[in-house]
């Protein structure tokens, strides 16, 4: 039996994973949950992702980008003359508005970090690029201030199921920028 050409089989994995996750936390993933929801074989999951580390890697990686095109897509950053608070306060206000089970999902891979050391480096290329984007308007020190900040403003509003107060935001985090 010829082996079937699939280009789109691994990136079917990884939004499997991600859909799996979302609907069942991490606790819930294996090869088997993802094949089935991908609608693949199960050797094709251990084919691609050698391990279910390998596999919540490659879906932390994909679920960074949801801020990062957040970010990308305004283009606030270039110009000296934005209100950097106000911009930052935006985008948060932006993400936080979108899909709340994406959010979420993208959190809990986040999170999933202090337990899974494979994920680490991954959680932290996510704060390295935004502290990186930030110190283009700000000295390196107060980016990473600012991305601290704007982690625990986003995490506070997912724990507690609170409205997101942009005007809040703004304040706070014009308390840090200089």
């Amino acid at each position: 039996m010829a082996r079937r050409y699939d280009p789109e089989r691994r990136q079917r994995i990884i939004d499997a994973a991600i859909r799996v996750v979302g609907q069942k936390g991490i606790a819930g993933l294996s090869h088997r949950t993802v094949a089935a929801e991908a609608d693949v074989p199960l050797g094709s999951t251990t084919y691609h992702f050698k391990t279910l580390d390998d596999l919540l890697v490659a879906a932390l990686r994909q679920a960074n980008e949801g801020f990062a095109k957040v970010i990308a897509s305004r283009g606030g950053l270039q110009d000296p003359e934005t209100d950097l608070a106000a911009e930052l306060a935006d985008w948060m206000g932006e993400w936080l508005a979108g899909d709340r089970t994406g959010v979420e999902l993208e959190y809990e891979l986040y999170l999933a970090a202090l337990r899974r050391p494979a994920l680490r480096p991954v959680a932290a290329e996510w704060a390295s690029d935004l502290a990186e984007r930030l110190s283009h308007r700000t000295d390196p020190v107060t980016a990473r201030a600012l991305v601290a900040l704007m982690d625990g403003i986003c995490l506070q509003v997912l724990l507690t199921e609170a409205p997101y107060d942009e005007a809040y935001a703004r304040d706070v985090l014009r308390r840090v920028i200089p």
